[in-house]
This record gives structure tokens, sequence and C-alpha cells, in this order.
């Protein structure tokens, strides 16, 4: 199962994590007994966050919102522009021929369903989680992306409200199985077998904060909470267009970019999203993800992040067929 660890870098593993607790009111009770109430806080805040995943319908993958990734395929990259006229420099391009419906097609994100039975969730325990590789494939794409929680019930959700559906973030990994979407994309099916089977959506637990505006990372480590020792934002993440991802493939860096880089930012996609299908609590949307998509085999280990904020880490296992209930 999956391992998700902290970034503590200038602490020794077997040291404890502590951090004091700051309160700008009069009225607040004493630092210790603020402190004393983290841990039931901390508890409170990941079952809230992990409900929100169990509670999830559908997952919404974007495809091709770096634009880097889309070259590296060889795939259009959408845009987000309005009609050439014929006088202008770029008026040979296709967009300025193509029918309206089409050209609304190309200024929008691709979009795709998974199903929440493809998550691998993290574990209480130090193993790692394992991707299953299914017969007869060799291979899985491995798919490094910034996920949103969707906190609340949502349907044609405007842009400048947009955030306020967000209930955290995590990081995702979108497996594909390459050869598999390739076939489906030259006959013009969907992407389900590529993305959809067990496993293929491996997700972190959530970052968030609580009222109070305590940091929690929500991790196998229910009694670890983080507060910032002065000031915090009213969410773990301020700004979720200013992130680092990155992902290694037995320690080799594979992925490395800015979820500044993405075309279709966090509260257009939760608009638009929801303008097409009702959102519900606990979706999860899969923001796209950056250049250097490749190929994991059967007994390699992959290590993925979002820089300062969490680590996850899992094996990858050919999949054995057993029945299950």
């Amino acid at each position: 199962m999956m391992m998700m660890m902290i970034n503590r870098e200038s602490r020794r593993q077997s040291e404890p994590v502590c951090f004091s607790v700051t309160s700008t009111s009069a009225s607040s009770p004493p630092a210790h007994a603020q402190f004393a109430t983290l841990p039931a806080m901390a508890a409170a805040a990941v079952a809230e966050a992990q409900r929100l995943l169990t509670a999830s319908t559908k997952i919404i993958g974007v495809g091709r919102n770096y634009i880097a990734h889309a070259k590296e395929l060889g795939n259009p990259v959408p845009k987000a522009v309005t009609p050439a006229t014929p006088s202008s420099p770029d008026a040979s391009d296709s967009v300025f021929a193509a029918p309206p419906a089409l050209f609304r097609c190309l200024q929008e994100p691709v979009l795709f369903l998974k199903p929440t039975s493809s998550f691998l969730h993290a574990s209480v325990t130090a193993t790692p989680a394992a991707i299953e590789v299914p017969d007869p494939l060799d291979e899985l794409h491995h798919e490094v992306e910034l996920a949103v929680i969707i906190s609340k019930r949502g349907r044609d959700v405007p842009e400048a409200s947009a955030m306020d559906f967000v209930g955290g973030y995590a990081l995702a990994l979108d497996m594909t199985a390459r050869d598999l979407q390739a076939v489906a994309k030259s006959a013009g099916l969907p992407w389900t077998l590529a993305k959809g089977q067990d496993t293929f959506t491996p997700i972190s637990a959530v970052v968030a904060w609580d009222n109070n505006f305590r940091y929690h990372m929500l991790s196998s480590i229910l009694f670890t909470t983080i507060s910032p020792p002065t000031q915090v934002p009213k969410s773990a993440v301020p700004n979720p267009h200013d992130l680092e991802l990155w992902l290694k493939v037995d320690d080799e860096l594979k992925q490395k970019g800015s979820t500044s880089d993405m075309m279709f930012k966090v509260p257009f996609l939760i608009s638009h999203i929801s303008s097409i299908m009702t959102l519900m609590e606990g979706d999860v949307i899969l923001t796209g993800t950056p250049e250097g998509v490749g190929p994991v085999r059967v007994g390699q280990k992959i290590k993925a992040g979002i820089t300062g904020l969490i680590d996850v880490e899992f094996d990858v296992q050919r999949r054995k067929r057993e029945f299950s209930t």
C-alpha cells in the first residue's frame, strides 16, 4: 500500500514533531491548553478530508493542460483564443476554418472520466502501495498531477466563486496504459481501458486547513500536526498555481514542473466542468501533468511529490488475477 511522508529535512527521523501555537486573541485559552487540543483537531481534520475522498462519485481527468506535455505526445494543444480573422497573421491556422462546434472544442480542455475504483489510497503502514500492471501489458506511463477535491455539490458554478468548492488538494498519478490509449485514439474510442483500471489512480491523503487555520498534513501519522508559528493563510495551498510537482523512477528524476504552466486554471476548470456535469462532494479533478511522462515497469519504484508539502512512494507490481468481493 502507499507510503506517504511529511517533509522534515531538518529533523532526525526519531524526533517528535512539535510546534507552538500563537494566538492573537485576548480571550483565547493559554498556549498549553490550545496545544492539548491539537491531536483531537488533527484527527477531526483527517476524518473530514478522508471522508471527502470516500464520498467521491467520479474522477475527472483534464488532458493536455500543459503545452509541453501535449507537444511531447504529438497532440494538438487546446487554445483559449478568439477566432482569427482572414487578415490576421495566423489566419492560415486551421482554427479559423473550423466549424463553430469544433472551434469550441479547441478552446476547451480535454476531459475524460475515471472510476473511483481506480483509486489507490495512502496507507497507515510503511509498506509502499502497489500499482498493478495487468497482463499482457509490459509497462504503464506515469503522469504526476495536482488533484483538486470538491467539498460540496455544485452545478453551473460561477468562476468567481469556484474556489469556495475546493475542500483540499492531493497529489495523484494518472497511470496510463499508453499502448491501449493509442489504439483507442486511432479508433476514436474512449480511453477507459487505458486509464480506468484498478490502481491506476494512486492518490495521497488530502492537504487541508481546519477552521482555526492550523495546517494538517493528513498522512498515515494521525497525531502529527503542523502549525505555522505566526499568521497563516486561509488554505493550506494559498495559490494552487504556484506549486512544483515532481516524480522519480528508481530515484531518477523524470518529471518536474510548475502548476503555473497550466493553460486552464483551477477556477475555470471547476466552473467549466460543473457546466457539463454536476460536481458532487468528494469528486476529484486531476488537473493535468507536466512534460516528462514515460514508462514504468514491474519491479520499479516511484517517488513523487509536491515540493514542500507531500511525498509519496509506491511499487510497481504484476497484477494477480484473484477473485474478490
